[in-house]
């Protein structure tokens, strides 16, 4: 069992035992223990499936890279709860489907949820897909607005920019340098990017 499985597996028990639900910590057992991929997705369907079980359910779907946990995880991504949305990159990082990055970004961009924008943005700089600078740009400009409350969102992005490397990041970067809880993260992350030619 990985650090990850090992987390959730004790965070989701500890969850089931508070439940007061009959049965509840059993039923967690049994997810945990089994390896049948079929008898996961049936419960991932399960009606009236606890939020902890269908969290473990997917999870472990998706790091075996069964795609039928696709559409839970995303969910989970944008969850309220910040330990659901990191088990959920985690598994989506690992499950290889392409329709990932495309979900990631539409939650990254999406100003309504952008207090829960923190782990699709990392996400994003894991998969290094096409959509991932114009997404982190984008949400990035955004939190440049006077008094943004967002921050770690805004620090997600600079540092992910500067590890995706690409020049296109360069304007908002230099934008960033001009706020303070943005400006040294900015400076490193504006050295990784390519250098731009001098002219003729």
């Amino acid at each position: 069992m990985d650090e990850a499985l090992r987390s959730l597996t004790e965070r989701v028990r500890a969850e089931a035992a508070a439940s007061g639900r009959e049965g509840a910590s059993a039923q967690c057992e049994r997810l945990v223990a089994t390896e049948d991929a079929d008898v996961l997705a049936v419960a991932l369907t399960e009606p009236g499936l606890p939020l902890w079980a269908r969290e473990l359910v997917a999870f472990r779907l998706g790091c075996a890279g069964d795609r039928r946990a696709f559409e839970a995880l995303v969910l989970l991504l944008n969850h309220r709860d910040p330990a659901r949305c990191a088990s959920a990159a985690h598994a989506l990082a690992r499950l290889g489907d392409p329709r990932t990055a495309r979900a990631a970004a539409a939650l990254a961009t999406n100003e309504l949820r952008v207090a829960y924008a923190l782990q699709p943005v990392r996400l994003l700089v894991e998969l290094r897909a096409p959509e991932a600078v114009p997404a982190l740009i984008t949400t990035l400009r955004r939190r440049l607005r006077p008094h943004d409350p967002y921050r770690r969102v805004a620090l997600a992005c600079v540092e992910g920019l500067g590890t995706l490397g690409d020049a296109r990041a360069r304007p908002v970067l230099t934008e960033a340098l001009a706020h303070p809880a943005l400006a040294e993260t900015a400076v490193h992350a504006l050295a990784r990017l390519p250098q731009p030619r001098a002219k003729a």
